[in-house]
């Protein structure tokens, strides 16, 4: 069954006119009046909807049912992830939210080859916000991750956070696999560094705020796959695979 992101109240027995995105994408499917639908709202759950009138820029239905399903990771991780270059962070977003990260943070770090001025990074926070609501629908999740503002790493690894902080680091002397096997599942923030890594300054200051260093095995991974090998390795030992 088809399933679409509606932001808007959704309950049992209501009529709906569905999102003009969510009406062109069914229309794309070639969807006819009658045909059901799975909506979500991200308040949890999810909602069965019969399709009613199509026209060309507008799609009504009807919700008939409610399912109080969840697919959200039973321990919140957010994914701190310095900017790479090009399109991967497309990839990264897309990528985490199948994982089951609950937010997602993007840094600019020393090292980062993109910076941002305003106006592109909100066109880029609206851009990544879309692929959230995509691999949300997609993935089979009721809840959108959030999605942080574009912030400078040396201001944000200051500021006061009540989930622990791991920061993956090939100079590590512990693995996040062989650390998590000892602990008890519990929120995490993951701080990715750019391609070239964080610098050494930029570790220390995650460390002396606090943060702990953890490697991901002997081999030296790219700035997209640290990340998304850290939630699958979690996902793996503390479950929701």
């Amino acid at each position: 069954m088809p399933r679409f992101y509606c932001p808007q109240p959704l309950a049992i027995g209501l009529d709906v006119t569905l999102p003009d995105t969510v009406a062109h994408h069914i229309q794309v499917l070639r969807l006819a009046p009658g045909e059901l639908v799975t909506l979500f709202n991200g308040d949890g759950g999810e909602y069965s909807a019969s399709l009613g009138h199509i026209a060309k820029r507008s799609v009504t239905a009807t919700v008939k049912a409610h399912t109080a399903r969840e697919a959200e990771l039973p321990y919140a991780v957010t994914l701190a992830q310095a900017l790479p270059e090009g399109s991967k962070m497309d990839w990264i977003v897309e990528k985490a939210v199948e994982l089951g990260a609950a937010a997602i943070v993007p840094l600019a770090a020393q090292r980062c080859v993109v910076r941002l001025a305003a106006e592109r990074a909100e066109k880029k926070l609206a851009h990544w916000q879309g692929i959230i609501v995509a691999a949300s629908e997609q993935s089979g999740r009721n809840r959108l991750a959030q999605l942080g503002a574009l912030q400078d790493y040396r201001q944000w690894i200051t500021q006061h956070d009540l989930h622990r902080r791991v920061i993956l680091s090939p100079r590590a002397d512990q693995s996040l696999a062989d650390w998590a096997r000892h602990q008890a599942p519990q929120p995490l923030t993951l701080v990715i560094g750019p391609e070239g890594g964080l610098s050494e300054a930029e570790e220390q200051a995650a460390l002396a705020h606090g943060a702990l260093a953890l490697g991901m095995g002997p081999r030296i991974l790219r700035t997209e796959t640290a990340g998304l090998t850290a939630l699958a390795t979690l996902n793996a030992i503390w479950g929701g695979m």
